[in-house]
């Protein structure tokens, strides 16, 4: 009995010297990103590491990211490729929306990325699109005609200007 008691006592003894010991280390404070910069060029790689990165600080949550992305409208077959973007957006959102998806677009031509957005949702039926989030990355100019495409949806919309 005399062995119980003083294992208890030690036992009680020593918790509080553990529990100091296994506090965890104090999270390092977070790194400021440094702000980004649209390119300048047309040069289709350096976009979609822009707007790639845009994306991923602004993800917030969700679960599945679809980015749509167009060439260099002088580039030889920019027509084939927005017809191929266009298609594969209107079949996403033709499916409806599921909690935590965000449909981004964006390119070196805005006005080329909100006719694929706007043009992805002239289908869409109202209210399909709840808890969708759809970021149009673009110029500010453009920016009224897609959300206005958007919003019958459900969907939420939020604008990113690039510069």
């Amino acid at each position: 009995m005399k062995t119980t008691t003083r294992l208890l006592l030690i036992a009680c003894l020593s918790m509080p010297l553990l529990a100091a010991c296994n506090k965890q280390e104090e999270k390092p404070a977070a790194v400021a990103e440094a702000p980004l910069a649209a390119p300048t060029t047309n040069d289709s790689a350096a976009w979609d590491t822009y707007l790639t990165e845009v994306v991923k600080r602004n993800i917030e949550g969700a679960t599945n990211v679809y980015l749509y992305t167009l060439p260099d409208p002088a580039g030889a077959d920019f027509e084939g490729e927005y017809a191929r973007q266009l298609e594969k957006a209107q079949g996403d959102v033709a499916r409806g929306g599921v909690d935590g998806t965000l449909l981004a677009y964006g390119s070196q031509n805005s006005a080329k990325s909100a006719d694929l957005a706007v043009a992805s949702f002239a289908q869409a039926q109202p209210g399909t699109m709840k808890g969708v989030r759809v970021m149009f990355i673009g110029a500010q100019a453009d920016s009224d005609r897609v959300k206005a495409a958007v919003e019958p949806s459900g969907a939420k919309y939020e604008f990113i200007e690039a510069k």
